[in-house]
């Protein structure tokens, strides 16, 4: 878990050097436009965990534990843009 932290943090410390020219307003709409990447992959990743579940519900727990992690995931790239956006 340790190792984990420390390339999200390198990877958060890299991009933040990228963002750094980013000001003001732009910032904002970045992120914003950023923000829909993620949303969209939850929507499909909870869709089809669902669309799983019903034609399957013998591996209804596998698959929720799936779907919670892909969440979990792609949720990590909006919190990751979430902080650029405060750092830059």
């Amino acid at each position: 878990m340790d190792a984990v932290l420390a390339v999200v943090a390198t990877v958060a410390q890299v991009l933040a050097q990228e963002a750094a020219g980013i000001t003001g307003t732009l910032g904002a709409v970045g992120y914003g436009l950023a923000a829909i990447g993620p949303g969209i992959g939850i929507g499909i990743v909870v869709g089809n965990s669902v669309q799983a579940m019903a034609r399957q519900p013998e591996a209804a727990g596998m698959v929720r534990t799936n779907m919670f992690l892909g969440i979990a995931f792609t949720e990590a790239l909006a919190l990751i843009g979430f902080v650029l956006y405060f750092l830059g």
